[in-house]
């Protein structure tokens, strides 16, 4: 199977490439290098033994979509290709609504064009916005905090939308709870250009020595250590996820959509210890204002996945540590180039 995969150089493309490849699947990599350097493409295929084509573009450039899917007898896309940091999309709301509703917009049609009807959209957990309760289930009530959830909420919301009108189509929206972790081989992993946006890597920096210490926004949520809860999951895991959604329910005309996530809640003061256990490095961190646009709790009930897809998160806390520090031991500087 031949797919397309927008955003294949990221932190989660990159890896669910990986898992595609050791599935007998084609990925081609489709990436404007925004957030993510060029050398993932040698990783990729020192640990994969493949070299994914790569073509170096962006998904608001219709005429290179269209052209990449006929040319490489594309049979489906799997989309991550975005913008997608919370606190950036609240300074800069225009550029993610362009890169992210218009980007996908304009994929879809260069993918009608092409005669292509399976598309995987990597959604979010922040559709959910501010949940009555925990854990959800995705026929929760969906609603945006933030420019960056909005944006992932009106793609869902187009995409439901023209499924409805194509019901030939086979659309999936994969809701992610929160990615952690690295390839266990230390060769990938996470690696924001400037100040990380998410709570691993910059706790994996300061642990390598690259920041002075962890900013927690919030100490004042009514959680069981006061700061926020999530549901991290182990990137591997989530990458199996896309592989087994494309499998299961690709070729099955619909529109699915599933949570994925591992069912558990764990604080961030819960998860800076778990990685200086890992790690063996301590973690100095401050106490700081809450965050615009951020909740307090928010995990994955993901039985629908399980039941459906037969996929099941399955690496620990542990692993999520131990593999996000070796491949911050490893690359303290992230990846080269």
């Amino acid at each position: 199977m031949n797919v397309l995969v927008t955003g294949g150089m990221g932190y989660i493309g990159s890896h669910t490439c990986i898992q595609m490849i050791q599935a007998g699947m084609t990925p081609i990599i489709l990436d404007n290098l925004y957030n993510s350097k060029n050398t993932v493409l040698d990783r990729i295929e020192k640990v994969a033994g493949v070299r994914p084509k790569f073509i170096e573009g962006d998904i608001r450039d219709k005429d290179l979509l269209t052209s990449a899917l006929k040319d490489n007898a594309i049979e489906s896309v799997i989309h991550f290709a975005g913008l997608k940091a919370v606190g950036e999309s609240v300074e800069k709301p225009l550029e993610y609504y362009d890169n992210n509703v218009n980007g996908t917009l304009v994929l879809v049609d260069a993918m009608r064009e092409a005669g292509v009807k399976t598309l995987v959209f990597s959604s979010s957990a922040t559709v959910y916005g501010d949940p009555a309760s925990v854990p959800i289930t995705e026929d929760f009530p969906t609603s945006a905090t933030n420019p960056y959830g909005r944006s992932k909420l009106m793609v869902e919301e187009c995409l439901t939308d023209f499924q409805k009108a194509n019901s030939d189509w086979s659309i999936t929206l994969l809701r992610y709870f929160n990615p952690v972790g690295s390839h266990p081989s230390g060769e990938l992993g996470e690696d924001p250009q400037g100040i990380p946006n998410n709570l691993m890597p910059f706790v994996s920096q300061v642990a390598v020595g690259r920041r002075e210490f962890l900013s927690v926004f919030g100490s004042d949520y009514p959680t069981k250590d006061g700061t926020g809860v999530r549901d991290y999951i182990h990137v591997m895991d989530l990458s199996d996820g896309h592989v087994a959604a494309l499998e299961k329910v690709g070729n099955k005309s619909g529109l699915h959509i599933y949570n994925l996530g591992t069912g558990n809640g764990y604080s961030v003061l819960e998860m800076v210890k778990a990685f200086e256990a890992a790690s063996g490095k301590p973690v100095p961190y401050k106490l700081v204002e809450r965050r615009a646009g951020d909740i307090a709790e928010c995990w994955a009930d993901p039985s629908k996945a399980i039941n459906d897809l037969g996929w099941k998160a399955e690496r620990t806390l542990n692993e999520m540590t131990e593999d996000t520090w070796r491949w911050q031991s490893n690359n303290p500087d992230g990846y080269p180039g």
